[in-house]
């Protein structure tokens, strides 16, 4: 059963992101948004957790939430995939549950 996380709380605050990828089964997917795009960012606390859970889920993050928050997609994890609203909205659909993590 593939479910999609979404994660809108920083790394940085919360261990949101850290209980995620915990719990997270192989071949789900990890949505960041709002500020759960913090957790995209390579070179910090939280990013080689990421980087090794790709091996097994995929991870997108909402391309406006990092613009919002004046960051570039430069500075995302090398293979965590961009997406916009439509494509939120195209990956809650096509998963078989959402698991939201606050």
């Amino acid at each position: 059963m593939a479910m999609l996380h979404t994660v809108n709380k920083s790394p940085f605050e919360k261990n949101s992101l850290d209980s995620c990828i915990d719990h997270a089964l192989e071949g789900s997917s990890i949505l960041l948004f709002e500020d759960g795009v913090y957790g995209a960012l390579k070179g910090t606390t939280i990013s080689d957790k990421v980087s090794q859970a790709m091996g097994n889920v995929s991870v997108y993050v909402l391309g406006s939430d990092l613009r919002a928050r004046g960051l570039s997609e430069e500075r995302i994890i090398e293979g965590i995939t961009v997406t916009d609203y439509p494509g939120f909205v195209d990956l809650a659909g096509s998963h078989d549950n959402v698991q939201s993590w606050l």
